[in-house]
């Protein structure tokens, strides 16, 4: 289906319909939301997908998911959701995943997947750590055990100038070290 000229158009006309609401979203979130769509009037109305565009309205597939984003925007203002706390700039155990980056970038051969996965784990690893210090269902966490502050000087003296991950262009350079740049297309 997303190979078709209509699911094309139908995309381009949902973008620009949002554009003109001042929404934003990304490609594959409209995409998957008409894919979505599309399949379920075919399997409601026992009809061919390609019967099924003829009930596609880009306006209103725009005033829906808009609509879904506003309320989603209110619903977690309301509760205090939004954006997760961000450890301090100096954090050890953050400039470790920064750090480790450029290195898993040359170990996995430049598999981008693999090293984003690698750096989620670290950072969800991290998090909970943090979050679950008192857990003593978390079992052994080396010589500094349950005490974070112990952990955070442990990693400081194992690796003392944790600052420069935190600038942009020193990354950007320990990237381009190990042979890898991004580069948008």
């Amino acid at each position: 289906m997303r190979n078709t000229k209509a699911f094309k158009e139908a995309v381009a006309q949902t973008l620009a319909e949002l554009a003109r609401r001042g929404v934003t979203l990304a490609p594959a979130t409209v995409e998957d939301t008409i894919e979505k769509q599309i399949t379920t009037v075919s399997e409601r109305l026992g009809i061919q997908v390609r019967s099924a565009w003829r009930y596609f309205d880009a306006s209103v597939t725009a005033d829906r998911l808009a609509q879904s984003l506003s309320s989603y925007e209110e619903s977690s203002s309301e509760k205090g959701v939004g954006q997760a706390p961000m450890p301090p700039i100096d954090n050890p155990e953050l400039a470790l995943v920064l750090a480790g980056v450029p290195d898993s970038l040359a170990q996995t051969g430049g598999d981008l997947y693999a090293t984003i996965i690698n750096v989620a784990v670290n950072a969800w690893m991290a998090g909970h750590i943090h979050g679950e210090d008192g857990c003593a269902g978390c079992g052994d966490r080396g010589p500094s055990g349950h005490d974070w502050e112990a952990r955070m000087r442990t990693i400081t003296e194992m690796q003392p100038n944790i600052t420069k991950w935190f600038d942009r262009d020193v990354w950007t350079s320990a990237v381009n070290d190990a042979g890898y740049t991004v580069t948008r297309r």
